[in-house]
């Protein structure tokens, strides 16, 4: 009875070693398993793994900015950019941090931020077509069709044309 008992309580050990000897990487890994290639599938758990990514490893700007972009999905768009902040005071030249910071400043309609963030992302990547659409999108948004119709065009010469055409269709630009 005591081996019996002995073996169970050692089991137990293992298993619980096991489940808190998970790395920062496996919870990485974990909420990019929820990753389908543009949105997490299951953001609320992506929140939680990466949470516990940041708890070990309080230095990654990738798991704040995968948290960030899962609060987007949910529509917490403040904390969105708290994570975006984060990853950014990390990590200064990567284009996509400002990028997805600017999406969320959108999603709140906070234009003037979002082209900020937009502008900081093309002075780091020259041809970054979704940063210059999105710009485009804010400038248009507030109406200034001045600034936004040369987004628009440059995005299309980046290769995607919608907003140029969208715009277009409505008379904003010619």
């Amino acid at each position: 009875m005591r081996k019996i008992l002995l073996s169970i309580f050692l089991i137990l050990i293992f298993l619980c070693s096991t489940a808190m000897g998970e790395t920062a990487a496996d919870w990485h890994y974990k909420a990019h398993a929820l990753w389908d290639g543009e949105k997490y599938t299951d953001p609320k758990k992506a929140i939680e793994y990466l949470s516990n990514a940041i708890k070990l490893l309080p230095d990654d700007a990738k798991a704040y900015s995968d948290r960030g972009n899962a609060y987007n999905k949910l529509g917490q768009h403040q904390r969105a950019i708290e994570d975006f902040d984060k990853a950014i005071s990390l990590k200064q030249d990567d284009a996509d941090l400002y990028y997805n910071r600017g999406i969320a400043y959108d999603n709140l309609s906070q234009y003037q931020p979002a082209i900020e963030d937009y502008n900081k992302a093309i002075r780091l990547k020259t041809d970054y077509t979704d940063a210059y659409n999105n710009r485009g999108i804010a400038y248009l948004s507030q109406g200034n069709n001045e600034l936004g119709c040369p987004d628009a065009q440059k995005a299309c010469e980046l290769g995607n044309c919608k907003l140029l055409e969208f715009a277009k269709g409505k008379g904003d630009c010619h």
